[in-house]
């Protein structure tokens, strides 16, 4: 079978690992991180997304795999501005630098221009990657369940909570989500998005609702681009969404994010 998109990804992330030097400075670097965040108040992304009404993570990202570049003019600190004068309840920024064309530096920037929690979402695959995002001052992190074996899982569940860094744990709609809930995970999300056939399976989302417990922040993500469909999932018992490439496509991205905040 020919490798996935997903496994690309991963490779690529794998290699730059190994051929990046570690930084003896890291460890120091982001638990100083840690400490100021906590100086100042965390900001917590559970608690910005269990709300009653439906909280939307909106998202900065310049291109994806599937789409290539989304928007030419792509600036993630205003567009992340826009997304919080609009009503996002946190925002998410997309690092991967190959097939994403992100920036780790921009979750630093991201950070000091808005009030709200923010995500990076990469794909984590080392506890060296966990620090680095407490480092550039994250205050939650994308981890994907298919990557990451129970140990691992477990080693970076830990670390993420000692750096009191919020993780948002990703299953893929064609996953039993059950590993993810025994994890502990208090944030989980899925994604609709088949990364080897980029279907989109909406239904297959709002089925997996029932089997993720009430008391865990149940985050839908991908495909989002109707106020209908954030109804219909909303009401199948998901908190949030995480929208990123039809807000960034959008002329106006700031009045796309609230048509989908007034959804019917």
């Amino acid at each position: 079978m020919a490798d996935s998109v997903l496994d690309r990804i991963v490779a690529d992330v794998r290699h730059r690992l190994e051929a990046t030097p570690k930084d003896p400075r890291l460890v120091d670097a982001a638990r100083a991180a840690a400490d100021e965040r906590r100086r100042y108040g965390l900001r917590s992304l559970r608690k910005a997304l269990f709300e009653p009404e439906a909280a939307i993570i909106a998202e900065c990202k310049k291109a994806s795999p599937s789409a290539g570049i989304i928007r030419p003019d792509f600036d993630p600190v205003a567009l992340a501005g826009a997304y919080e004068g609009a009503g996002a309840a946190a925002i998410s920024v997309v690092t991967e630098p190959d097939q994403f064309l992100g920036d780790p530096r921009w979750l630093a920037a991201v950070r000091q221009a808005v009030n709200l929690p923010v995500l990076r979402k990469d794909f984590v695959v080392s506890p060296r990657q966990l620090l680095e995002s407490a480092a550039l001052g994250a205050d939650a992190v994308l981890l994907i369940s298919r990557l990451l074996d129970g140990d691992l899982l477990e080693e970076l569940l830990a670390m993420a909570s000692d750096l009191d860094l919020e993780v948002l744990l990703e299953v893929f709609a064609d996953e039993d989500p059950a590993p993810a809930v025994a994890s502990g995970a208090d944030i989980i999300g899925v994604n609709a998005r088949d990364l080897a056939t980029f279907e989109m399976r909406l239904d297959r989302v709002e089925a997996l609702a029932a089997e993720l417990p009430a008391d865990r922040v149940r985050v839908a993500e991908s495909g989002i681009r109707d106020p209908a469909v954030v109804a219909r999932l909303h009401n199948a018992g998901y908190d949030a969404f995480l929208v990123g490439e039809h807000l960034v496509r959008a002329e106006d991205p700031a009045v796309a994010l609230r048509n989908l905040l007034h959804a019917p």
